[in-house]
């Protein structure tokens, strides 16, 4: 059951980059709540990870969790950094694109 906390959290990472790309291809005028979402699900896939942790912490699986920590820092670091590129340049263009 715990194993689903690991493949809601790819999806939501995933939904996290596809709305803002999908913003920028398609021009839509939601961006700022396109934006939120992202952010939602950028925010809901690291508290995944984190439920996953502490799932891992109370079965006392303590090799489990030196395995996996220095895989999910990094891939959190790059799933909040891809996520605020992303949602900066989707608000960056728009911006541009109601001022001209």
């Amino acid at each position: 059951m715990m194993v689903w906390l690991n493949v809601g959290s790819l999806l939501l990472g995933l939904l996290a980059w596809t709305l803002p790309v999908v913003n920028l291809v398609t021009h839509r005028n939601n961006h700022l709540a396109l934006a939120v979402m992202s952010m939602g699900a950028c925010a809901l896939s690291l508290s995944f990870q984190i439920f996953y942790h502490y799932h891992l912490v109370k079965v006392g699986d303590w090799p489990g969790i030196m395995d996996i920590t220095g895989a999910v820092a990094f891939a959190s670091a790059v799933l909040i950094s891809v996520t605020i590129l992303l949602n900066a340049v989707t608000l960056i263009r728009h911006k541009k694109g109601v001022a001209a």
